[in-house]
């Protein structure tokens, strides 16, 4: 597929943004023409600019790049997602899969990597990180969307009350949710469970 390659960058860490636009503005075929640093911002860009590729971080303020990936597989848009990060977890990466993204590559890789990814996937391939192409089915995410929304309100400080007000359920269903995640991931409390489950990247 001939032509230049417009990317929006979404990455909140400024020095990382800034190399990465420098290095792929090199690119006799590749144009970066928006960088910014939310999720936010991220779908903005896409809107006004309609690149053919989003390049995102996965961890951002707001809406994270799996967040804005989801929203926009739902709205069916054309961009294609390049998910770039220090995580390399399968946890994350199904859910970036499931979210529609094409590509997955990690931080630490070398720039030319990242640069056939986009090159691959403006041409309708989907790419995976290698370190993760082996692994990404394995071990998979045992909790519900439910048990997955009590979880990430524990990680902000909730407690089962705060939990049931917010999500008009009782208290002690909300106490059910949270004993069968517990149960699933082997863990002793609430805390752990939510630790747990955000470092295998389900959260």
């Amino acid at each position: 597929m001939g032509g230049e390659i417009t990317v929006v960058l979404a990455e909140d860490q400024t020095m990382v943004l800034g190399a990465f636009a420098e290095l792929l503005d090199a690119q006799p075929d590749i144009s970066v023409v928006a960088s910014v640093t939310t999720g936010g911002e991220a779908l903005e860009a896409v809107r006004l600019h309609g690149p053919h590729v989003l390049l995102a971080d996965i961890e951002m303020p707001g809406w994270s790049g799996l967040d804005v990936a989801q929203r926009l597989h739902e709205q069916r848009s054309a961009v294609r997602v390049v998910i770039v990060t220090t995580f390399a977890r399968s946890g994350y990466l199904r859910r970036a899969m499931d979210a529609g993204v094409f590509g997955y590559v990690l931080k630490d890789s070398p720039i030319g990597d990242l640069v056939d990814a986009i090159r691959r996937v403006r041409a309708g391939e989907r790419v995976v990180a290698p370190e993760l192409a082996v692994t990404a089915w394995e071990g998979g995410d045992p909790l519900t969307e439910r048990e997955r929304e009590l979880l990430r309100a524990v990680t902000e400080g909730a407690t089962n009350a705060d939990i049931a007000e917010e999500l008009c359920l009782a208290e002690g269903t909300v106490r059910n949710y949270v004993s069968t995640a517990l149960a699933k991931l082997g863990a002793r409390n609430r805390a752990e469970a939510a630790n747990m489950a955000r470092q295998r990247g389900w959260l």
